[in-house]
């Protein structure tokens, strides 16, 4: 006790505003249930396990720990059984996720020497007993993860509780009913404004509508409908869409929308699923059984390189992605084998768990050590007829401090919701470039970094050259080149069979297009028009063909296959398609040539331009303020508005930063040269972001698609980059500047096929996401905590695909 008094001056009572963490160590997994339990820094209010509290000791000389431990309290051997009806985990009707239940300890202990005091006791000064209540009582930085639904969760709309109704004298009849347009008697909907029955939207297989209701609203602009097939005296079941919003939603006046046409709801019986219960249906057969291997035996697999990363909610495109991150030698050199935790540590400042190198290598040590990769024998429920059966499986690790410091400069991958696989792997080499700027020679993100030359000829003959950096291939996907017509033929004539019922058409095996992967990757490479290109030499607008190689490849190649597109309507849907990748590629014909000889580069400016006559484009006031605030000088700001043509705040600052050397930037601004862009239309900008893009990337697809919304939409799908900060923007190519950037690898074109991460759902917002991986010869599955030997990998339904450089 006189050892402890001594160090009261180190003990500190936690504020409300304090971050304490109670629940994980800091720089590992390990938790007050690993052996030897977790240990809180009484100064810091940090936790570490027993191996790592001795480290913080020698950094801080914080010598004072609440020493916490749990022990598991044995389970009843049965528990009930009940096979899943809503795609969600840890709620009522979703997927199982009971925990076992602990007996909670607690010591005092004072380092070095460990000496343990018990607690509570009133021997203990009252400095410590406040402190140590204070954490006991508080919820935790850390704090348990409440696993959200995989489906995104309805939302009240408030167009429900503006909606006007019009009385045209129309009563709904409680059965019999039929689209006012066609003779669907399933799928109906009933719009809420003006009582109008129509059938709903026709799916990818011709199953569905005839697009009627959807229509309907395009003409009328009458928001909400309800599907009469989900009604019943349960309300809360109904299937409510909200077309402005184009989601499900809750009306929470949906009895009173009724009633306005007559509709007793209470004597009415649910016939048809909603939409939500179409998708669980269709994920619990097809995609989810294949991509998930649902039903095979898998052998789980335990130690180095297999372990499993727990679902926080929603975080499946993040696990996925790690997955396989962390299975190139790049990420596992650098935050692994040539740097371990304690160095790390020492390195990382005062707040460890808000230090990306820190939780990186946290991170990879959680994956690749095998330390958190051991069986434990628990019933699962398998979800099919088989039951239940005892398997060996294992807990995996929580990444919960990783989530928080690489989504602290992006508030959508802070959420619980789903997000989009291919640009949390973009955001994560972005922010790995950022954090080794000054040593770009520790950046494992070069070894995915490569450089596209795009080269663009008028019709004059000149050409231009435009370099840019990117990290992905992003590649159509021509149906056209499907090797199963035939089938696929007869299969839509089966769909064009009015005599069959919607049950025998489903019932039926379904066809989808198979596409090689080699017709993906030669659609890249094709010559391409671009439709109001602006010629120099011509001083016109005109159509240019652009063809694209590559001038460096990577050391790991990255191919997104773009299953996501527009149908009319700007309406996004996901193509069912299967794509044919072989276990090696060669796209060494893919490598740019360069400056050919008798190229004749077009001229900068056009030769006929008045350089006295002001430019139509002026700097935007909002940007330049904006940049102003941050210190910058105020001519510079308008000169790099003008020169990223107003696009956004980020835009202007990265030129700024580019170019603030210039030997002409404090030259006054001269209106010379008339900027040839059309301008951008206000409401195009908020149509667009009325969709869920962001400001700056509908501003930046409007002017790269001449103003056209629908084709600024779908160059959105087709830049994933856009939304990623660090990539490097267009810059035209003198024969001066054709060199190779010696900060990126190269090597040969020749490719092997390391890994996959497959997406179940009809959107990248909602579903689910699993990686399978190549390791020591074999396929490997991770599907979050789940680590097993891969039977039938799903190499034909990737959405995004990682290749290792093959030097055989």
């Amino acid at each position: 006790m006189e050892l402890l008094r001594s160090h009261l001056s180190r003990v500190r009572i936690p504020e409300p505003t304090n971050r304490i963490y109670k629940s994980e160590c800091c720089v590992s997994f390990d938790t007050p249930r690993s052996d030897g339990g977790l240990y809180v820094d009484l100064s810091s209010f940090l936790a570490f396990g027993k191996d790592y509290v001795g480290w913080n000791y020698e950094k801080t000389g914080n010598p004072v720990y609440l020493h916490i431990e749990q022990k598991i309290i044995p389970a009843p051997e049965d528990r009930p059984l009940k096979k899943p009806t809503l795609l969600a985990i840890g709620v009522e009707g979703g997927f199982v996720n009971q925990e076992p239940e602990y007996e909670e300890t607690h010591h005092i202990v004072i380092l070095p020497d460990y000496i343990a005091l018990q607690f509570p006791s009133v021997e203990l000064p009252e400095k410590v007993r406040l402190s140590v209540d204070a954490i006991l009582l508080s919820e935790g930085a850390e704090r348990k993860e409440q696993l959200a639904s995989w489906a995104t969760e309805k939302k009240k709309s408030d167009y429900a509780l503006l909606l006007e109704q019009i009385n045209n004298d129309v009563i709904i009849p409680p059965s019999g009913w039929k689209c006012s347009k066609c003779d669907k008697t399933d799928n109906l909907w009933l719009n809420l404004t003006d009582g109008m029955i129509l059938c709903g939207r026709r799916n990818w297989d011709g199953s569905g509508g005839n697009d009627h209701a959807f229509e309907h609203y395009r003409e009328k602009k009458y928001p909400l409908a309800v599907k009469l097939g989900t009604l019943s005296a349960d309300l809360e079941k109904a299937d409510v869409f909200s077309y402005p919003e184009d989601e499900t939603v809750v009306d929470p006046l949906l009895a009173q929308h009724l009633a306005f046409f007559g509709i007793d709801f209470s004597s009415l019986q649910k016939t048809e699923m909603t939409t939500a219960e179409k998708e669980l249906d269709q994920n619990m057969n097809f995609d989810w059984n294949r991509i998930q291997e649902s039903g095979q035996e898998l052998e789980p697999l335990f130690g180095q390189g297999y372990t499993g990363l727990v679902n926080l909610g929603n975080s499946c495109y993040m696990s996925s992605t790690m997955q396989v991150v962390f299975s190139t030698r790049s990420f596992i050199a650098r935050y692994y084998a040539e740097q371990n935790l304690k160095s790390a540590f020492e390195l990382a400042p005062a707040d460890p768990t808000l230090d990306l190198n820190m939780q990186l290598t946290k991170l990879g040590f959680g994956l690749l050590s095998g330390k958190y990769s051991s069986p434990t024998h628990e019933v699962e429920e398998l979800g099919h007829s088989k039951g239940a059966s005892s398997v060996a499986k294992q807990e995996g690790i929580p990444p919960r401090m990783f989530k928080t410091v690489i989504a602290a400069s992006h508030p959508e991958f802070s959420s619980t919701r789903q997000q989009d696989a291919l640009e949390f792997f973009l955001h994560l080499l972005d922010q790995v470039e950022q954090t080794h700027a000054r040593k770009a020679e520790l950046d494992p993100s070069r070894s995915f970094k490569f450089f596209i030359e795009e080269r663009l000829q008028c019709p004059s003959g000149k050409v231009a050259y435009n370099k840019r950096a990117d990290y992905i291939l992003s590649l159509n996907i021509p149906l056209t080149e499907a090797t199963n017509k035939e089938q696929l033929e007869a299969y839509n004539k089966l769909k064009a069979d009015k005599s069959l019922t919607e049950e025998e058409f489903t019932n039926h095996e379904i066809v989808r297009p198979r596409v090689p992967l080699e017709a993906c990757l030669k659609s890249f490479s094709e010559p391409e028009e671009v439709h109001d290109f602006y010629s120099t030499a011509l001083d016109a607008r005109t159509t240019a063909i652009k063809t694209a190689g590559l001038t460096t490849f990577p050391d790991y190649l990255v191919l997104h296959m773009r299953k996501f597109v527009l149908e009319e309507g700007w309406v996004p849907k996901k193509l069912d398609v299967y794509i044919d990748v072989p276990d090696i590629i060669d796209i060494s014909h893919m490598r740019s040539k360069g400056i050919q000889p008798g190229d004749e580069l077009l001229p900068e400016k056009a030769s006929n331009i008045d350089e006295k006559k002001p430019i139509q484009i002026v700097p935007n006031e909002d940007i330049v303020s904006q940049l102003a605030v941050m210190g910058f000088n105020y001519l510079h700001c308008q000169k790099a508005a003008i020169k990223t043509s107003n696009i956004g705040v980020e835009e202007a600052m990265n030129w700024l930063l580019s170019h603030m050397n210039d030997p002409d930037i404090d030259d006054p601004i001269h209106y010379g040269p008339r900027d040839t862009t059309p301008p951008i239309d206000e409401t195009s900008v908020a149509t667009l972001i009325s969709f869920g893009f962001q400001e700056t990337v509908a501003r930046k697809a409007l002017k790269a698609s001449g103003g056209s919304i629908e084709m600024a939409a779908d160059w959105i799908f087709s830049h994933p980059e856009a939304t990623s900060t660090s990539m490097d923007t267009d810059v035209p190519i003198s024969s001066s500047t054709l060199t190779i950037d010696t900060k990126v690898p190269d090597g040969n074109g020749r490719y092997k096929l390391l890994g996959l991460v497959s997406h179940i759902g009809s959107s990248i917002h909602c579903g689910h996401y699993v990686a399978h991986v190549r390791k020591e010869g074999r396929w490997v599955i991770f599907n979050d905590s789940k680590v097993g030997a891969s039977a039938d990998p799903p190499l034909d339904m990737g959405y995004v695909y990682f290749f290792e450089r093959s030097d055989g």
